[in-house]
């Protein structure tokens, strides 16, 4: 018995006297649990593709006055909004075409590449 109230350490610690001290590292934790919620949002909008590093372009709310255009090079993620404004611009190169199908898909097919 003896042993058991022996105190270790030097005289100048006082574990008692700091009631935060308990919660030290809760802004880690916290941190940590915001970027887990973040991780799992961008799985259930299921757009994983902006976690690597692809690119990627996505069309929000497509045909409507509220369409966004996001695009995603590389490490840089951009949104472009989408006005009703008309811009007239020289077409360098036609690339293919885009056409739609019986169920309202869309189908890309390149210039040239049409397997005929």
């Amino acid at each position: 018995m003896k042993y058991m109230n022996r105190k270790t350490g030097t005289a100048d610690e006082d574990d008692g006297d700091d009631p935060l001290s308990g919660v030290a590292n809760l802004f880690d934790a916290a941190m940590v649990f915001a970027l887990g919620l973040m991780v799992m949002l961008l799985i259930h909008m299921s757009v994983p593709e902006l976690l690597t590093q692809q690119d990627v372009v996505i069309v929000k709310n497509p045909g409507t006055p509220e369409m966004q255009v996001i695009v995603k090079h590389g490490e840089e993620i951009e949104a472009l909004n989408v006005t009703e404004d008309m811009v007239e611009v020289e077409i360098a190169k036609v690339m293919g075409m885009i056409g739609e199908t019986a169920d309202g898909s869309m189908v890309y097919v390149p210039e040239g590449g049409g397997g005929e």
